[in-house]
């Protein structure tokens, strides 16, 4: 099979996600004088990366802190971890919504470094044991707040025809087949070890293509449906599994961990009105809720804003 890539031949279907917004630098309580940022009124900048869930979580966290007396304000759909990462260091973005186990493995286990790391630094998989090896492998000048129950995991998905052909139920079962399929995924999962390196370690499992699509968005889903691509990268927490008769493999040697949503904040932005106000959107989110909030983002295509705000209310949190 040939390697080609979809971004520009499905572009137009990208359209569906969210569209980004402006954003600025820095951070500052409203009554408590300037961090020496640059944004909107010096407003603590919230970023978040480039799939509608993340934006919407993020849109939930800067109207969480408005509503705590905190200026914030949105730069939404930067980009993956190796964009959006390098914002944090230079203090151009203060907070993000992040998901546990992805995170860890970003900071234990860099894409370029011994395998071994994965063994030695990511052993957990439950949502404390995660949390906590995350916390143990965070730079210096980041930190994390509270997590929530809420989780939204990578998933490797397939057509339920796919399913019924190769009789899958599980990642494993793709072991003697893959070599004939195509995998779509995000650039990025050539490298990272939740994803195609996993896959193989884990599970033996080689695709005979890789295509790269969109991370767990509609370019993904578009190749999938199409039958471009026979298993995809989506998001546990995606309508569209439903929607359209998808298949989510089952993961039993959990390759993707858990993978709790958790703000990551440049040290410098933590205040005591910050984190009151970042953990009380964790208490308030539980997986239901995000498979909900997303579902009307993305299937009944509500404005994110509005969602979010809604969210606020609903939680006495705007």
């Amino acid at each position: 099979m040939k390697r080609t890539p979809l971004l520009a031949s499905l572009a137009v279907v990208a359209a569906t996600a969210l569209a980004g917004c402006g954003g600025g630098d820095k951070a500052l309580e409203t009554d408590s004088g300037s961090s020496g940022g640059s944004g909107s009124g010096d407003a603590l900048v919230v970023g978040s990366a480039n799939f509608p869930e993340n934006a919407l979580l993020a849109e939930i966290y800067a109207g969480a802190l408005n509503g705590a007396g905190v200026k914030a304000e949105t730069k939404l759909n930067i980009g993956s971890r190796e964009t959006y990462i390098p914002g944090i260091k230079d203090g151009s973005i203060d907070v993000l919504p992040e998901y546990t186990g992805n995170l860890r493995l970003y900071f234990c286990c860099p894409e370029n470094g011994p395998a071994s790391n994965v063994d030695k630094y990511a052993k957990a998989t439950d949502p404390a044991g995660v949390y906590q090896e995350l916390k143990n492998t965070l730079p210096d000048g980041m930190m994390v707040l509270d997590y929530a129950e809420a989780q939204d995991k990578d998933a490797v998905v397939v057509t339920q025809a796919t399913a019924d052909k190769y009789s899958l139920t599980e990642i494993g079962d793709l072991a003697d087949v893959a070599g004939d399929l195509t995998l779509g995924g995000p650039p990025e999962w050539k490298t990272r070890f939740t994803g195609v390196p996993g896959l193989k370690k884990v599970y033996g499992v080689e695709f005979g293509d890789f295509t790269e699509t969109d991370a767990g968005g509609p370019l993904a889903l578009k190749a999938l449906t199409d039958d471009r691509v026979q298993a995809a990268n989506l998001f546990t927490t995606d309508p569209n599994i439903a929607a359209d008769n998808l298949v989510p493999l089952d993961d039993p040697k959990s390759l993707f961990a858990a993978q709790n949503i958790v703000p990551l904040l440049r040290s410098d932005a933590d205040s005591p009105k910050v984190e009151e106000a970042l953990n009380a959107v964790s208490k308030a989110l539980d997986t239901a809720t995000l498979g909900d909030i997303v579902t009307q983002v993305v299937i009944d295509k509500k404005d994110p804003a509005d969602v979010a705000q809604q969210f606020l209310d609903d939680n006495n949190l705007g």
